[in-house]
């Protein structure tokens, strides 16, 4: 079954270097804090480190208290990240296996145009419904992270 896919795009004052160590960095991930139905996040904790990047995984606990694990497929620094985010917790287990979430960076001066792309995978084609309808408030909630992103930068040593 084809997955639902959006994407969101915006032009940051930080480095791809700078994002990913916010991402390898678990106490800025409550900087997410959500849209409508999508919970922010509470605290995400490092279950696996690799020294490649790659295999990499993080146990996320969100604000309504459902959780899921995200994992780094993919790692091509200053040019691309991808995860995995899979063994949701109910409810949104009973509706998707995995979401797939794209980073992709392009310098633009001293800025970093990033494009953040989704794939999320339905259960069944009975759940694609309620899925998309997620994705809708999920794409909001990506975009006003990336803009938080732009606005006011966290940077970690």
């Amino acid at each position: 079954m084809r997955p639902i896919t959006f994407r969101c795009e915006e032009t940051v004052s930080i480095t791809p270097g700078d994002i990913l160590r916010q991402i390898l960095d678990p106490a800025c991930w409550p900087d997410f804090t959500g849209f409508g139905v999508i919970p922010g996040i509470r605290a995400a904790q490092l279950e696996v480190q690799t020294p490649g990047i790659v295999g990499t995984r993080f146990r996320v606990t969100n604000t309504d208290g459902s959780s899921h694990v995200e994992e780094i497929i993919e790692w091509q620094p200053d040019r691309r990240l991808k995860t995995r985010m899979h063994d949701f917790s109910a409810p949104l287990s009973h509706l998707a296996t995995h979401f797939e979430e794209t980073w992709e960076f392009q310098s633009v001066g001293d800025k970093t145009r990033v494009t953040r792309l989704f794939q999320l995978h339905a259960k069944s084609a009975l759940t694609r419904p309620l899925l998309w309808v997620i994705s809708l408030f999920l794409k909001r909630a990506i975009a006003r992270n990336l803009r938080q992103m732009s606005a006011a930068p966290r940077l970690r040593a």
